[in-house]
């Protein structure tokens, strides 16, 4: 370690140079006027970490794929309807672009992703595998139609929080995927809309920095912009209270 220079001390009396002190006061001020314009103070860089939000979308975005590409190319081949063929090639066609943009995110970040589907997927391409006819479309329709209605707030809410780019960009693509599928899907006339299942609103009385942490564990939980404005006010008024004291003192010969 270098060795620290010597401090001169100002001579005794001696006024604090005023331009210093304005200066420190000017900046304080600016950095509050800033805050409140909605200007933000960027974060220092750091490395890069998946929160659990991230990589459920992730995770959610494989999974999907996984079960999906097979139950369209099913549909293609023994769909009932020449719309439930159709829409089965399309799907499984998209989902393997999707599933590529996903495999190729993953790899990027240096994240684990699934390799094939849950049992729960699996056993829905076995519940198609024996149906055929009408209940085959209808079974169809309805698991991917709930499944697409499933993931797609979970995308919404990851895009609106993610701190990273390339999951940013994983989610506006599986954004546009996932609409797509459904108004596909919704086009057959076979989607049943009253069994579709509720949304999941958390409760009203829910704090919402509460819900935030309970979707990223991890993380610590945000502070709210009002004490931020509280603690840049008291910064504030302390720093103008020092410098009117100080520049009001009297010198001493």
């Amino acid at each position: 370690m270098a060795p620290l220079e010597s401090v001169r001390r100002a001579p005794a009396g001696r006024r604090p140079a005023r331009s210093g002190l304005a200066f420190l006061l000017l900046t304080l001020l600016t950095t509050v006027v800033a805050g409140w314009s909605g200007v933000a103070v960027a974060a220092p860089a750091g490395p890069k970490q998946l929160n659990a939000a991230d990589m459920t979308l992730l995770n959610g975005v494989r999974l999907a794929g996984l079960w999906e590409m097979p139950a369209g190319q099913m549909a293609a081949e023994k769909g009932n309807l020449p719309k439930v063929r159709e829409i089965g090639a399309g799907i499984a066609d998209e989902h393997r672009e999707l599933d590529q943009l996903v495999v190729d995110a993953a790899n990027r970040l240096g994240a684990t992703i699934p390799d094939e589907p849950t049992a729960e997927q699996k056993s829905w391409l076995a519940e198609m595998q024996n149906a055929s006819g009408a209940r085959f479309d209808q079974i169809f329709v309805t698991r991917l139609r709930v499944a697409h209605g499933k993931i797609l707030p979970v995308i919404s809410a990851v895009r609106a929080s993610t701190r990273d780019a390339t999951v940013r960009k994983l989610a506006d693509d599986a954004n546009e995927f996932v609409l797509h599928h459904m108004s596909m899907l919704e086009s057959t006339g076979l989607v049943r809309y009253a069994e579709l299942p509720p949304a999941a609103l958390p409760a009203p009385q829910e704090d919402s920095l509460l819900a935030v942490a309970a979707a990223n564990p991890g993380r610590d939980l945000p502070v709210g912009t009002t004490v931020v404005w509280l603690v840049f006010a008291a910064a504030l008024v302390t720093a103008g209270v020092t410098t009117h004291r100080l520049l009001r003192r009297p010198s001493r010969r």
